[in-house]
């Protein structure tokens, strides 16, 4: 396994705010936030560098990240208003660590998705 920036957050080396966890997953505020709600949800057991990297027997860690994602919001008060979860996969689309996790994105209207080039 790669060593990720993530890898270290997991382990407490570099701070972060911690906003979900549990036996699988680590949700914590991302140090760059595209909404006013921005959280990344990481797989803590699992270092896959891309979804394209996920196999079939690792296929269930997407789905553990879209359920914590969804508690989180429940929780949180802004599921009802409504909330965005998105996966980059590569450079390309934007991916700049190398661990797959999901981003949650709430707490504004986020508008229609997909702004190739801008």
């Amino acid at each position: 396994m790669t060593e990720t920036l993530f890898s270290k957050i997991i382990r407490r080396e570099i701070p972060a705010t911690v906003v979900y966890e549990d036996d699988e997953v680590l949700g914590f505020k991302d140090i760059a936030p595209q909404a006013p709600v921005h959280v990344l949800f990481i797989p803590k057991n699992h270092i896959i560098p891309t979804l394209d990297d996920l196999t079939a027997d690792q296929a269930h860690l997407i789905g553990k990240l879209a359920l914590a994602a969804a508690e989180y919001a429940r929780r949180e008060g802004f599921a009802q208003d409504g909330y965005r979860i998105v996966m980059n996969c590569r450079e390309d689309a934007g991916q700049t660590v190398f661990h797959i996790h999901m981003h949650l994105l709430a707490g504004a209207p986020l508008g229609h998705f997909g702004s190739p080039g801008k």
